[in-house]
């Protein structure tokens, strides 16, 4: 087993404020609905990452607020502000930062409630022998990246939010030279027919789609 100083988890999640948090589920679940779903969502991958052995974990959170520096305190963790004018220069700027304090770090975001600790447990692993470990999500993005150094190059230029951020992605790190590995394709949800895949959370969209004007 790694040590926690070896192995570092950064969670990236937003403020759960109403109306900024996944917008794309407003019209179905109105911006309360949402965010309470994100809410949910998010204390749920917290939780799973207390389960994943010898590993540190801290929460980077995009704005100032309360919100997520209060979660991240009720769990143990460190807590950071993102910092970048865009996704790819946040993603970068905590992969830099931590990688100063430990030998293998993986980021992931708090919208995927099918990743689980043994997931993060294989990931952790297959980065001892492996220069970038990724985690495909099945909207052609991806929900889980793994780095031992950091490479500025594989988070420019890529099309964030759109359906080839992974193609994209994993041409960037052919041309680095970087010997890569995928695990098992997730879904996440960004959308209400992302729901389908997790029924777990069919009671909470009902709920909110049947008050929703």
């Amino acid at each position: 087993m790694t040590t926690a100083a070896q192995n570092h988890l950064v969670v990236f999640a937003r403020n759960p404020v109403a109306g900024k948090v996944k917008t794309r589920l407003i019209p179905a679940l109105g911006a309360d609905g949402a965010t309470a779903l994100y809410r949910e969502m998010l204390e749920a991958t917290l939780v799973m990452t207390s389960q994943v052995s010898g590993i540190e974990v801290s929460l980077w959170c995009d704005t100032p607020g309360e919100s997520c520096k209060t979660l991240a305190e009720s769990h143990g963790l460190g807590y950071f502000q993102q910092q970048g004018a865009d996704l790819g220069a946040r993603m970068h700027h905590a992969f830099s930062r931590q990688l100063r304090f430990s030998k293998r770090v993986i980021l992931i975001g708090s919208d995927c409630p099918g990743m689980t600790a043994d997931y993060l447990d294989s990931a952790f692993e297959l980065l001892r022998t492996h220069d970038a470990v990724i985690g495909p999500a099945m909207d052609g993005g991806y929900v889980m990246i793994g780095l031992k150094q950091p490479e500025p190059a594989l988070f420019e230029q890529i099309a964030w939010g759109s359906s080839n951020v992974l193609d994209q992605t994993k041409a960037r790190l052919r041309k680095l030279g970087l010997h890569a590995i995928e695990l098992a394709p997730l879904h996440d949800i960004d959308t209400p027919g992302d729901l389908a895949h997790y029924p777990q959370y069919h009671a909470s969209y009902s709920k909110y789609r049947q008050t929703t004007p």
